[in-house]
């Protein structure tokens, strides 16, 4: 438990940037007319696979004994996948829509 501690007093500047930028995002995002958010995703799958690439990159350098830092980065990778499948997904049911139809 006090190891814990020492990590989030150490990590404070680290919390406070992350729980800023959810709100922020939350904020932009719910701002942004429906019509716009199909376009959007496919931008944000650059975005998370920027994401994946550092959670690999953050599981290949965690020690076998490190559990936090592997199941974090394990998280990281099962979740921008995710979102990565799913931007594809709805992008190519948007595109779907604008394809001619076959007589």
């Amino acid at each position: 438990m006090e190891s814990i501690l020492s990590f989030f007093n150490e990590q404070l500047i680290m919390l406070y940037l992350l729980i800023f930028t959810v709100i922020l995002g939350f904020e932009v995002i719910s701002k942004v007319p429906t019509v716009l958010h199909t376009p959007l995703m496919s931008g944000a799958n650059a975005v998370s696979g920027v994401v994946i690439i550092g959670a690999i990159l953050l599981v290949r350098q965690a020690s076998s004994g490190d559990t936090l830092q592997l199941c974090l980065g394990t998280l990281g990778v099962i979740l921008g996948m995710v979102n990565v499948i799913g931007g594809f997904a709805v992008t190519d049911r948007m595109l779907e829509m604008f394809k001619k139809k076959k007589k």
